[in-house]
């Protein structure tokens, strides 16, 4: 295995016990989980923070997202498209949400995210293409569209008492709030 695979799966281990323990997690429990021994984690990595380090890096990574809303097929109707999205998005912010809140609930200075503006325009752009096969029947643009529905798919703030699922909120979306219009 080559060195960036290693260090990769050994992340990938990583991840999940961190969102579950926190930071209270040790290079022996992630080398345990990895079915390696201790001394490859520290070959790979210098020190738990450099390992704690690259599993912020690999949450803030777009790629994975992008794979999925890429993979999702174009023939499928709209609303099938934009469940698979909307359940992508939400994916992809539980874990990023997971991981940066295990940090800071142990007290770990917020990470200086990296530059966003392309990931956004990435993801945005993958969504705005789920809405091209349908481009003659929409009453927006397909990026205007994707802008509105990735701000419809952001977390709830603190005021919200629930949290609508992937369903309503694709129907809310496509159909609005009226039953019918006067």
């Amino acid at each position: 295995m080559t060195a960036d695979r290693r260090r990769a799966m050994i992340v990938q281990t990583a991840l999940p016990l961190l969102t579950r323990r926190g930071t209270t997690l040790t290079t022996a429990e992630v080398a345990r989980a990895a079915g390696i021994g201790e001394a490859t984690v520290f070959r790979a990595f210098a020190d738990k923070q450099a390992l704690l380090d690259a599993c912020v890096a690999e949450v803030l990574r777009p790629d994975p997202l992008l794979d999925r809303l890429t993979r999702i097929d174009r023939c499928q109707p709209l609303t099938d498209r934009l469940a698979e999205a909307a359940t992508a998005v939400h994916t992809h912010l539980a874990r990023l949400g997971a991981v940066l809140g295990a940090l800071h609930a142990a007290g770990r200075a917020r990470p200086d995210p990296p530059p966003a503006r392309a990931a956004a325009t990435a993801v945005r752009s993958a969504v705005a293409a789920l809405f091209t096969p349908d481009a003659d029947r929409l009453r927006l643009p397909p990026d205007q569209l994707a802008d509105l529905f990735l701000g419809l798919l952001s977390p709830p703030g603190p005021l919200a008492t629930t949290t609508p699922s992937t369903t309503e909120l694709v129907d809310l979306f496509l159909h609005g709030v009226l039953t019918r219009v006067r």
